[in-house]
């Protein structure tokens, strides 16, 4: 599930741009396997070491709850104060965050009487009002546009969230509903697969195929870790809680310990540029977007203005021509390859060099834009549309969207 949830990473050395809050790097792990991995590790250790903390250490499930909120804070506080990703604080913040996601529906139901069922609908109805605060506020909920504080306190808040959610769900099916640990793994595990489907085969956009691919492996893990600890008297494999938690916090440790001397789970930034073919840090890379046009004068003297304020590279981003509407699918690229074709040789006098390009084949113009942005660091955006009379990009407001990605943005209106 790699291109789930493919957005950028913070640019380079930008020009003054209105603040979104503290800029860094992105915070968040490329979206590889290993990520799934060890989510689904984190999310059976919140089930099965809540469990262990609470009974089989005596602390109760209060005091359990106090230490390991603190223990949340403590290690988020870090987090919040890291510019970039690091993998040790990263998944020490996903492992806690788990834990206390556990904790928070624990508690509802074991201190205070409310139903699986009513939590389950309560924590839903909470994600999806921080999914929409998020979204009125940064316009994305793209987990690789986590540039800013702003956007990582509502990433990890949704975190949270969704691991209170997938408690509940998961204890729901399997306990209150009585269908038994393995197989509301089953269930779960189906839908992560349905969720697959539906995103790779159907290209479903891929933000939303990301959320609810996380929210799913929640109570999958849960599931996973309830079956494994769990008496055999009662459905389970009978390890009991201390094994299932040691085994899979000792998976956890060393993998994360091999992406921290990999760094396989990081965006494509720095050191590896020059060997990848990007240009040197320091120099600015401008992204131009064309949306289906030629290099029209309008265009091509924003390229020259920019080139004139000092020195940059530029590539050019075609969005499909073939697409009948903004979301609509083509896969022919033929004629964005001749729009393509004919606006190079455009661009590279104002340019004053190279310039290259590529034609884009997602589902719109929005995920095209962020798709590549997170293929190079780019500094800035030039985006060229149609008049607003006659630009389905417009209507859809698509320069407000890609200026709430944090980059420098000029908009140009095509002329020719």
């Amino acid at each position: 599930m790699n291109s789930l949830a493919q957005a950028p990473p913070k640019p380079v050395s930008p020009p003054p741009v209105k603040s979104l809050g503290r800029q860094m790097l992105n915070k968040v792990p490329e979206i590889t396997l290993y990520f799934w991995v060890i989510k689904i590790l984190c999310t059976t250790v919140g089930e099965t070491f809540a469990d262990n903390l609470n009974e089989n250490l005596g602390l109760g499930l209060t005091n359990t709850s106090y230490v390991m909120g603190a223990l949340l804070v403590g290690v988020l506080v870090f987090q919040f104060r890291a510019r970039r990703y690091v993998p040790g604080i990263y998944w020490l913040a996903v492992v806690l965050i788990s834990v206390v996601g556990t904790l928070v529906s624990d508690n509802l139901v074991e201190n205070y009487g409310v139903t699986l069922q009513t939590t389950t609908i309560a924590f839903s109805a909470i994600l999806i009002a921080v999914f929409a605060t998020w979204y009125a506020s940064e316009r994305t909920l793209s987990v690789h546009t986590i540039v800013t504080t702003k956007r990582e306190a509502f990433y990890w808040l949704a975190i949270l969230f969704t691991f209170a959610l997938g408690t509940s769900a998961g204890d729901f099916l399997s306990e209150q509903l009585e269908l038994g640990y393995l197989l509301a793994l089953g269930i779960f595990a189906g839908a992560i697969v349905v969720v697959t489907i539906l995103h790779f085969g159907l290209r479903m956009n891929a933000i939303l195929s990301f959320w609810l691919a996380y929210i799913l492996t929640r109570p999958l893990g849960a599931s996973i870790g309830d079956y494994l600890a769990s008496p055999k008297a009662e459905g389970g494999l009978g390890l009991g809680t201390n094994l299932t938690s040691f085994l899979f916090l000792g998976t956890i440790l060393a993998l994360v310990v091999y992406l921290a001397i990999s760094k396989r789970d990081v965006i494509p930034t720095g050191a590896t540029r020059e060997a990848e073919g990007l240009p040197a840090v320091g120099e600015p890379r401008i992204l131009v977007v064309t949306n289906k046009t030629d290099a029209t004068p309008a265009v091509v003297e924003a390229v020259r203005e920019r080139a004139i304020a000092g020195p940059a590279s530029f590539f050019v981003l075609v969005p499909n021509p073939t697409h009948a509407a903004f979301d609509r699918i083509g896969d022919d690229t033929s004629l964005g390859e001749k729009v393509l074709h004919r606006a190079l040789p455009k661009l590279e006098e104002p340019a004053g060099g190279e310039v290259s390009g590529r034609v884009a084949k997602s589902p719109n113009a929005y995920d095209d834009i962020v798709e590549e942005l997170n293929r190079g660091d780019y500094s800035e955006i030039i985006l060229e549309t149609f008049p607003s009379h006659v630009s389905h990009w417009l209507h859809v407001d698509l320069p407000e969207r890609v200026a709430a990605l944090g980059y420098p943005l000029k908009t140009v209106t095509a002329t020719h």
